[in-house]
């Protein structure tokens, strides 16, 4: 049913154009003696395969820079994690010299105290200072503790920039990989692109601007882009529903400019499908 909707949306893109209709009338001149409707048929399926062709060129060069600014992305996010680790690093060794300097400080003391405990005059003072010397040597084995659990968080972050490192130069080696496959593509590809641009550029011009703007509606509105499909099996190559022999019979007279009653695209028969694909080498 979902389908069956958006088919009938495309369709009424179509007809409110004003330009296609499944009767052939058209709110535009079709039938200018300039330009006829076989070659309005003919530019139009011309067009279509060109604009196609130009799709498949910018799908392809289009998921590259997309993987490229991944890359890019991810390396910037592990230079910035290694970043975060290695001033973690700095700042547990800053730590872990603070005690280390109260270490020295704490020893320091408990040489004086000891010294002081050989002159002592009297109980009191023997226990004020064993006191201080007890409480000096729990400093030191506070820090001490503190040094080793601060070594052990440095040994991890190490671990993890290292890792990340590894990390990160692979992913580098995938971008540099990437970088060099999309600049090869794009040599290889953009001379072709800009010259089908301009001939669907030359092609448009036989295509009067509101039935242009109708193909262009219904390349925008469906998934594969085609708007101009030929018959196939006599069904329609866009949406595979069968048409009825008359109509096969009316799209091959070449009279009038006729769309699929299912999906709103334009018709095309074998015949003209044939001299636009000799004509362009396009397969």
């Amino acid at each position: 049913m979902a389908k069956k909707k958006v088919a009938e949306e495309e369709k009424k893109v179509v007809v409110s154009e004003g330009i296609v209709s499944n009767s052939g009338q058209s709110g535009q001149n079709n039938s200018d003696p300039d330009i006829s409707i076989e070659k309005k048929l003919l530019s139009l399926f011309s067009l279509q395969l060109i604009d196609s062709k130009i799709d498949d060129i910018r799908i392809v060069r289009g998921e590259l820079p997309l993987e490229v600014q991944d890359l890019e992305d991810e390396i910037e996010g592990l230079e910035t994690r290694i970043a975060n680790y290695n001033a973690e690093v700095k700042n547990l060794e800053e730590v872990i010299a603070g005690y280390k300097l109260k270490i020295i400080e704490s020893q320091a003391l408990i040489a004086k105290y000891e010294e002081q405990l050989k002159n002592i005059r009297n109980n009191r003072e023997y226990d004020s200072l064993t006191k201080e010397v007890e409480f000096q040597n729990l400093e030191i084995q506070l820090a001490e503790k503190k040094i080793k659990e601060n070594d052990l968080a440095i040994e991890r972050f190490k671990f993890n920039v290292e890792l990340s490192n590894k990390n990160l130069a692979e992913k580098r080696e995938d971008l540099a990989a990437k970088k060099s496959e999309l600049d090869s593509i794009i040599v290889e590809t953009e001379n072709e692109e800009i010259e089908l641009i301009k001939q669907s550029k030359e092609y448009q011009q036989y295509i009067e601007e509101r039935l242009l703007t109708a193909y262009n509606r219904i390349r925008k509105n469906v998934r594969n882009g085609l708007a101009v499909v030929e018959i196939e099996r006599d069904a329609c190559a866009g949406c595979f529903n069968k048409i009825p022999p008359q109509r096969q019979l009316d799209i091959r007279m070449h009279k009038k400019i006729i769309v699929c009653e299912f999906c709103g695209r334009i018709l095309v028969d074998q015949d003209i499908a044939h001299q636009v694909r000799e004509n362009l080498n396009i397969k």
